[in-house]
Formats: C-alpha cells, structure tokens, sequence
C-alpha cells in the first residue's frame, strides 16, 4: 500500500469538531483523556492591523490515517467527515507539489 500524509489547509477550518468526533468513532476511543485528533486554537490575535482565528486539527500518536480505510480505497474518518473540507489525504510522492498549490496556512501530518 502506498503511504500517505494528511493535508490540512487551516483557514478553512471552522472548528466544528467533526474530525475529533470521527476518529473517536472510527478508532472506538473511549477514554476523554485520549485523542485520534485533537483541534487546537490559536487566536483571536492581532497582527499588523488584521484579526486572525486559527483552528488546526491536531493529529495524534493514536491516529494511522485510518490505514483500513485507505486499504478500501476510502478517505481517513476525519476527512471524510470534515464539513469544511479542509483536509485531505494524499500519496508522498504527490505532497510537496499539493503543498506548493494550496501555498500559506497549510499543516501536513505523516504517521
């Protein structure tokens, strides 16, 4: 199977939580102590007379980027369930050429 890495172009991101609640599903993760991925805040801050709001959806040691679901040839619960569609999966060998296309304000997790 190919690897893959998650892309997460953030400011897309609502902070609607979807992810998290995916991958608790998907992964059966009872324990409120522990995360597949978990959405970090940064912000409101202000920068050079502009407000930014960030929310990163944060994946943890736990996650394999649902490799059973990649297998089936399906997306990670949590992009498959992101409402912004602000994250996606994609081979290694395709990663730095989506990078360069979605430019700033992009985050890439590799398991």
């Amino acid at each position: 199977m190919k690897k893959h890495a998650l892309i997460i172009d953030y400011k897309y991101c609502t902070g609607c939580h979807s992810c998290e609640v995916a991958c608790r599903q998907e992964k059966a993760i009872a324990s409120q102590e522990e995360w597949g991925v978990k959405l970090a805040e940064f912000g409101p801050e202000r920068l050079a007379g502009a407000w930014y709001w960030n929310y990163v959806p944060v994946p943890s040691s736990l996650c394999d980027l649902c490799a059973s679901r990649l297998e089936e040839g399906k997306a990670p619960a949590c992009v498959h369930h992101c409402l912004a569609k602000c994250m996606e999966a994609v081979p290694l060998e395709e990663l730095p050429r989506r990078m360069a296309e979605l430019g700033d304000g992009v985050a890439c997790f590799m398991p």
